[in-house]
């Protein structure tokens, strides 16, 4: 069965508020056309229930999964028929429309609603505004972008952001130990103690 663009997605792929990144296209698989597809959704296969999606310039993508492999799967995509054509999408991310995704539990939150959120400490003053997620393997880390510091990187875990308030559009920390402590550009500690 060919794949076909969803002319709603077309329309819709101007409200990038409206899109969740759940993909991404790493390279051509086979010599047939096939891409090589890594899924950030929680369950793999469900990127394939999310189609038709669409990249970050507004191109709808088709998909349909061929095959798994080891930490993707081979997919047939809407906009590459030949192998080259789907290497040279290497990198392209694939997003999906927010209504199409599931309804999440009160305790989990899709990235791109963190991303940009203030932080503060349980006593209210600012400590930065969330710049990014990341899973190292020890489950997911918050980069917090500061005013005039380095960023910090925050374990997002209940001790140490007992707080998601998407409503007020905020996040409260309660940073371990140490985490916000930071010499000033071109400041060292002393060695010897004092």
């Amino acid at each position: 069965m060919p794949l076909r663009p969803d002319a709603e997605m077309t329309r819709r792929a101007q409200d990038i508020d409206d899109l969740i990144c759940v993909g991404a296209i790493a390279g051509a698989f086979g010599v047939r056309g096939e891409a090589r597809v890594k899924s950030f959704c929680a369950d793999p296969a469900a990127i394939a229930d999310y189609a038709p999606l669409v990249t970050g310039d507004g191109q709808p993508v088709g998909l349909r999964i061929t095959r798994p492999l080891k930490g993707a799967f081979a997919a047939r995509l809407t906009i590459a028929a030949t192998r080259e054509e789907a290497e040279a999408l290497k990198g392209t991310r694939l997003y999906a429309r927010r209504d199409r995704l599931p309804s999440l539990p009160d305790d989990e939150f899709y990235h791109a609603d963190l991303i940009g959120l203030p932080v503060l400490d349980t006593g209210g003053a600012t400590i930065g505004r969330v710049r990014a997620i990341h899973d190292f393997g020890a489950g997911d880390i918050l980069e917090v972008e500061r005013p005039g510091g380095k960023p910090v990187m925050l374990p997002f875990t209940c001790a140490a952001v007992p707080t998601v308030d998407l409503a007020a559009g905020r996040i409260i920390a309660d940073p371990p130990e140490g985490a916000l402590d930071e010499a000033e550009p071109g400041e060292s500690a002393p060695e010897d103690g004092t």
